[in-house]
């Protein structure tokens, strides 16, 4: 197992308590003494910080180069849009350029023939950093209607210290961003519930990710007599990490923004064992 493993928090669907798990795993870690960061890669409704309430030092703004193209210079050669694989620009007399599907990959410059294309940067988002108590955090803000997430994730991801355990608190789905989180992960810890909707969207993520390489491990939230979920696990080979149980007394704590070792200081030793089952995994 490496010394400082980065570990990705994910999930099929929201709601299933994906957010819930990191935060904890990293208070549970910090609490063992080990150094642990939290990355909040959500960009579009980031929430860790609820609950972890960092102190944060510094906000940097993140952006994509995209395409200006010199009219008078242009030879209407259509190169450019040709090139595109994101259809950001579009061929009419003169090339128009779409700012918002652009993905900033330099292609269209490239193949202009006369250099009619140099590149601008459009702000998508912050990146902000900061520590609550021993644990490093980082956190991203995607600009509203924004949709180009996963240059900002990139971007979250680059402040990680290669001196602490990396806890990717990954967006939920299986799209794009979700894919740019997990990527550099050594392992995914893949949070779900109970229900025909979380069992759905497990096998989701799980053919998602099994291409990728990435080794996985399912953790049960909100667990109760269904056994469909351990069920799909035993079948697919995928280890349960954890079940943790359905309590009343978890969501009050979670709605008031707390942390539940706070309130409930017996839930500690799940995610110590959490952890440990992890370790096994890596």
């Amino acid at each position: 197992m490496k010394a400082f493993p980065a570990i990705a928090i994910a999930s099929g669907k929201g709601g299933t308590g994906k957010t819930t798990v990191a935060v904890h795993l990293a208070a549970c870690l910090a609490a063992q003494g080990r150094a642990v960061q939290y990355l909040d890669c959500d960009v579009e409704e980031p929430n860790g910080h609820l609950f972890l309430k960092p102190k944060m030092e510094r906000s940097e703004s993140v952006g994509i180069p995209v395409p200006v193209v010199d009219a008078a210079q242009c030879t209407s050669c259509g190169k450019c849009a040709e090139v595109c694989e994101f259809n950001a620009i579009a061929m009419l007399k003169k090339p128009l350029v779409f700012p918002e599907l652009c993905h900033g990959c330099g292609a269209c410059a490239l193949v202009c023939p006369v250099g009619a294309i140099r590149e601008t940067s459009r702000a998508i988002g912050v990146v902000e950093t900061g520590r609550t108590g021993t644990i490093g955090f980082a956190q991203g803000r995607l600009n509203v209607g924004e949709p180009m997430a996963p240059p900002l994730i990139r971007a979250v991801k680059a402040r990680r210290n290669p001196d602490a355990i990396a806890l990717f608190d990954s967006p939920p789905g299986t799209s794009c961003p979700v894919v740019a989180t997990v990527r550099d992960a050594d392992l995914v810890v893949l949070v779900t519930e109970p229900t025909p909707f979380g069992l759905h969207d497990l096998a989701l993520a799980v053919d998602t990710f099994r291409p990728m390489g990435k080794p996985m491990g399912v953790v049960v939230n909100r667990a109760d007599d269904d056994r469909r979920v351990q069920d799909y696990c035993q079948a697919e080979n995928l280890p349960v990490l954890a079940e943790l149980p359905d309590d009343r007394r978890v969501a009050e704590t979670y709605a008031r923004g707390e942390l539940v070792f706070d309130r409930l200081p017996e839930w500690r030793d799940r995610f110590d064992a959490l952890w440990s089952r992890i370790e096994e995994c890596l």
